[in-house]
């Protein structure tokens, strides 16, 4: 797989509606060609304690940022046609279904591929556990920045890259 779009999203609660941030990489002939990182405005908007701790967002970072709606129209065409891959897919998939039918956008059915199941089969037992850091680290990528939205989808990206 060559041409393909990284994706990642935080939450500021349980409810998978309410992304705050989002990162997307963009990979056509198996190289990195866009970048885009945005915060979103949560549906609904309250942090929860637990996902402050995770990704240092709160209400304050996004009380100004765009509506969902904004920044995917930023979004879309970057990823048009393209196959988006996640670490542990059914995660961000069910955040971007959920927004976009809590917004009544028509969800697109876009495809998802998942890099933690394919670390599972490419590296089974030789590591610790299969975790973004973890795997990121055993393809040669030094994630800094664990769950920033960006950070977290250039990472899933190059372990898509080799790995997909």
């Amino acid at each position: 797989m060559n041409d393909f779009a990284a994706i990642d999203f935080e939450t500021a609660n349980g409810q998978r509606s309410s992304v705050c941030s989002v990162g997307v990489v963009v990979v056509r002939n198996g190289v990195i060609t866009d970048t885009f990182y945005s915060l979103i405005h949560p549906v609904p908007n309250y942090y929860a304690w637990f996902c402050q701790q995770v990704h240092g967002l709160s209400r304050e970072d996004t009380d100004t940022a765009p509506s969902f709606p904004e920044v995917w129209r930023q979004i879309a065409p970057r990823i048009a046609g393209l196959t988006l891959v996640a670490h542990n897919s059914p995660f961000d998939e069910g955040c971007l279904k959920a927004v976009f039918q809590t917004y009544q956008m028509e969800y697109p059915g876009y495809r998802f591929r998942c890099t933690c199941r394919a670390a599972r089969r490419h590296f089974g037992k030789q590591l610790p556990n299969h975790q973004l850091h973890t795997v990121s680290k055993a393809c040669g990528f030094n994630l800094e920045h664990h769950h920033h939205a960006l950070a977290d989808a250039e990472a899933c990206a190059h372990i898509a890259i080799r790995l997909l």
